[in-house]
């Protein structure tokens, strides 16, 4: 969003000395992107003044039309100057802007007294694209009005100073003069005097001429929907040109005055506008669903779309006319001979205009705002302000206006006073929590407890976070204190977390390398491991958005993950592995859900969840012990001068586990036993206070080709928060 600064000192009293870039400091201090200061015609130097056009003579000797104008500039800048002009868009009387010789114009273009087509030309006539104030060339600029000899630099705004704001979705307020203004005045603590809930002056409406007739299909859509009509506009009215001005610093071209009009007012309040040419509707204009059979429209980019039945559209009895909320139709768009305008103002739900606009790949100005939220009740302020600008500009009889409204309820947010000061955790008085909630537009009421009411332009805000947002982000940001917390003396690590580390460097020291495998597992990775269908490790817990439909689970064993990076390291030329791993795997709760999903308790972010929440919410996670494992492919012992070396064998599993298990002080009980993914013959259940803890040996000869993986692949898996409570 584009906001030329002469623009914003209209709406707020700000003191002369403070410019573009203070502003600036105090929007990015409230929480705003402000991306650039820029100076419009900065690259505009040199006599620039403001000319009439005394007299026009046709050079008609040359490949193109040319003409040699009498151009007076006033008496201090040499009366009447001889220019030539390739321009055709102005005659005799026209005021017009001439850069005198000395001038240099953006591209270092400098301006002299030089011969061409057959006359010296003393100066040049500028279009906006040759001061740098837009992009068209079609023609010169015409001036509405002006003192020759004047300088035209400050009747164009040249050196006038514009902010570019980057305008998150949350804020659509901000896409707007008047909503960055509101920001200013809070920011520098000056009076706002809201252009939105000033009420417009407009004639009564002719008694003769019946105002448009509107009406919404679908409420879900729509829930504000006006029409203003005018009878006898003149279309070829001129835009002002200072309206003209401010549009192209914001960044728009400037088309007709009905089109400038409804775009200026945009920028000016924040709500998007539409002028239809009366004469070419048929029947009462309604919000609604473009439904079934899918209508075509061809819209005014010339792109003919094919509508989906859930599109948010505008149509009379005729079929659709446009879009709601994106971009309006070709067949009824305003052209040079439309008298008879009829101007939509609406809000429409962000929801729908956003989807219909993604579907059609369409992003206007208009849909940027609609999806961000705009005023609930703003649409009748600003038809009537650009109803005002179009009678004043381009004459005609005001014919009323019609409107359809649903129910709006303010929403009304509760609140502790504190909540800021507890959520910030500094000193914020009441008094600064009412006035800055006050400033953002909020109604509040009550003491130690709020009722805070939001305003129609802020549908952000809907919970006490957001309040405390508001009141933190202009208390500042950079006034919260940075501190760190200090551990009271004598925390650190508990016992359980040294036994872990003292376990992980047994590990290591047995010649393991400690690796880090996703916590994600398949139904092929239980199948791979031969457990039987009641084995408790293939009751896992399936999570609700899984990264991929082949890994759903969560392990309930770290072996999948091990024997899988085994495979990865032999497949890229490692002969010998041996791979550990500690951490946690999950088993479901017996719960009442067989299948182990359950709706958890969702407290809100207003305060801390209570205890009972906190217990349920514990209660439905899963159990999630630590557990440490190890593979061992290959040479156990590497061959070299020393000897042969030898292979991994189950004995080894059995060592580094005894190895663990005493560098903690406990001594491991060896015992013949069986487990799925280990070979029957060659397995060793590991006991420790009476109870078995975990497995070690050889794998079993169906694992290890699950897994691709050389035969008398070893390995061990043991439960280690057990181990460390023995």
């Amino acid at each position: 969003m584009r906001v030329p600064m002469e623009w914003l000192r209209e709406m707020v009293d700000l003191p002369a000395e403070i410019d573009g870039r203070a502003v600036a400091e105090r929007l990015i201090a409230a929480g705003l992107e402000v991306e650039s200061v820029e100076t419009s015609g900065a690259d505009v130097s040199g006599p620039l003044v403001v000319g009439r056009v005394e007299a026009i003579e046709e050079l008609t000797d040359f490949k193109k039309p040319i003409r040699w104008c009498q151009v007076d500039v006033g008496d201090a800048h040499g009366g009447v100057r001889g220019i030539v002009c390739g321009a055709r868009n102005f005659v005799v009387g026209d005021h017009v802007v001439v850069a005198l010789p000395g001038a240099v114009l953006p591209g270092d273009f400098r301006i002299t007294a030089r011969e061409t087509y057959g006359h010296v030309s003393d100066g040049m006539i500028c279009s906006q694209r040759e001061l740098g104030l837009g992009e068209d060339h079609d023609g010169i600029m015409v001036l509405g009005s002006g003192t020759v000899g004047d300088d035209a630099g400050a009747m164009l705004g040249l050196g006038e100073e514009i902010l570019d704001i980057a305008v998150t979705p949350d804020r659509g307020y901000a896409l707007s003069v008047r909503g960055i203004a509101r920001e200013v005045a809070t920011a520098f603590e000056v009076p706002f005097d809201d252009p939105g809930q000033l009420l417009v002056d407009l004639p009564a409406p002719a008694s003769d001429v019946a105002p448009w007739p509107c009406g919404v299909n679908d409420p879900q859509m729509c829930d504000l929907f006006t029409l203003r009509r005018i009878v006898g506009f003149d279309p070829q009215a001129p835009t002002p040109e200072w309206m003209s001005r401010r549009l192209v610093a914001c960044g728009m071209r400037p088309v007709s005055l009905a089109v400038d009009v409804t775009n200026y007012v945009m920028l000016e309040l924040g709500q998007p506008l539409h002028a239809f040419d009366g004469a070419k509707l048929h029947g009462a204009v309604r919000a609604s669903r473009a439904g079934e059979p899918a209508p075509s429209l061809e819209t005014l980019d010339h792109v003919v779309r094919v509508l989906d039945a859930t599109d948010v559209v505008i149509r009379d009895d005729s079929g659709v006319i446009g879009l709601a909320g994106t971009m309006g139709g070709l067949h009824t768009e305003i052209d040079d001979d439309s008298t008879d305008l009829v101007l939509e103002a609406a809000r429409f739900v962000p929801e729908p205009v956003a989807r219909t606009a993604r579907r059609h790949r369409l992003s206007s100005e208009a849909s940027r705002r609609f999806e961000r939220g705009v005023d609930r009740v703003l649409a009748p302020y600003a038809s009537a302000r650009a109803t005002q600008l179009l009678l004043e500009y381009g004459g005609g009889i005001y014919a009323g206006m019609t409107a359809w409204e649903a129910p709006y309820s303010p929403t009304i947010i509760a609140m502790d006073a504190d909540l800021p000061q507890r959520t910030a955790g500094m000193p914020i008085d009441r008094d600064v929590t009412l006035r800055h909630l006050e400033q953002v537009g909020c109604t509040v009421a009550g003491e130690a407890h709020l009722e805070v009411t939001s305003p129609p332009w802020r549908p952000d805000l809907t919970d006490p976070a957001d309040l405390v947002e508001e009141v933190v982000r202009l208390v500042g940001y950079d006034r919260i204190p940075a501190r760190l917390p200090l551990a009271p003396a004598g925390y650190g690590l508990t016992r359980d977390q040294r036994l872990r580390r003292r376990a992980g460097l047994a590990l290591a020291g047995a010649g393991v390398v400690d690796v880090l495998t996703y916590p994600f597992m398949g139904a092929a990775d239980l199948d791979g491991l031969l457990l039987p269908a009641q084995d408790p490790r293939r009751r896992a817990p399936r999570l609700a958005n899984p990264l991929s439909e082949e890994q759903p689970f969560l392990r309930t064993s770290l072996l999948p993950g091990l024997l899988q990076a085994a495979r990865r390291n032999l497949s890229r030329g490692m002969d010998d592995v041996a791979l550990g791993e500690i951490g946690r795997v999950f088993f479901l709760n017996d719960g009442p859900d067989p299948g182990g999903v359950a709706d958890p308790p969702r407290p809100g972010v207003e305060g801390r969840p209570t205890d009972a929440e906190l217990s349920a919410i514990e209660a439905l996670l899963p159990v999630q012990p630590h557990h440490l494992a190890a593979v061992l492919v290959g040479a156990r012992e590497p061959r070299g001068w020393w000897g042969a070396g030898r292979e991994a064998t189950w004995a080894d599993a059995i060592d580094i586990a005894s190895a663990v298990a005493s560098t903690l002080g406990v001594e491991l009980a060896i015992r013949a036993a069986t487990d799925g993914p280990f070979h029957p013959g060659r397995t060793a259940a590991l006991v420790a206070g009476g109870r078995i803890i975990g497995f070690a040996g050889e794998l079993h000869p169906r694992v290890v080709a699950a897994y691709s993986l050389p035969p008398r692949a070893c390995a061990l898996e043991l439960d280690l928060d057990a181990l460390v409570a023995a």
